[in-house]
């Protein structure tokens, strides 16, 4: 009777994993997805970052672009021939003046500065009678 009494043991206990199984199937496809639902987010956010990189270097190189096309124009070109090289067409002359305050140690004084404007007629006037 022994015997029989460990059988009918080890069957309620398998009986109770029997009843077990399908919560832990449920279990694991539950951790399998969140793990996904968790990847797929990750994912989603390193792809609008990185659709935000592609947009600054889209407006970045579109701002190249620009400057190129500005920096290629004969205007442009000139101007720097003229600013850095200091070249000039031909019967052109070229001044350099000196600095500001070389210009201001040169320049006379401004006398109206210093004098004083005189008296308007109605000021004389009412001096003359008060």
């Amino acid at each position: 009777m022994g015997y029989f009494k460990t059988d009918r043991e080890t069957r309620d206990k398998l009986k109770k994993y029997i009843k077990l199984w399908p919560f832990l199937v449920v279990l694991a496809f539950l951790i399998a997805f969140v793990r996904n639902f968790s990847n797929i987010i990750q994912a989603q956010k390193r792809i609008e970052s990185q659709r935000l990189k592609v947009e600054k270097l889209n407006s970045e190189n579109e701002e190249l672009k620009n400057r190129n096309k500005s920096e290629q124009s004969e205007q442009f070109i000139e101007k720097q021939l003229r600013d850095k090289l200091g070249l000039a067409k031909e019967g052109e002359i070229i001044l350099v003046l000196p600095d500001e305050n070389t210009l201001r140690k040169l320049a006379p004084p401004n006398i109206e500065e210093d004098q004083a404007l005189p008296d308007p007629n109605w000021k004389k006037w009412l001096k003359l009678f008060i």
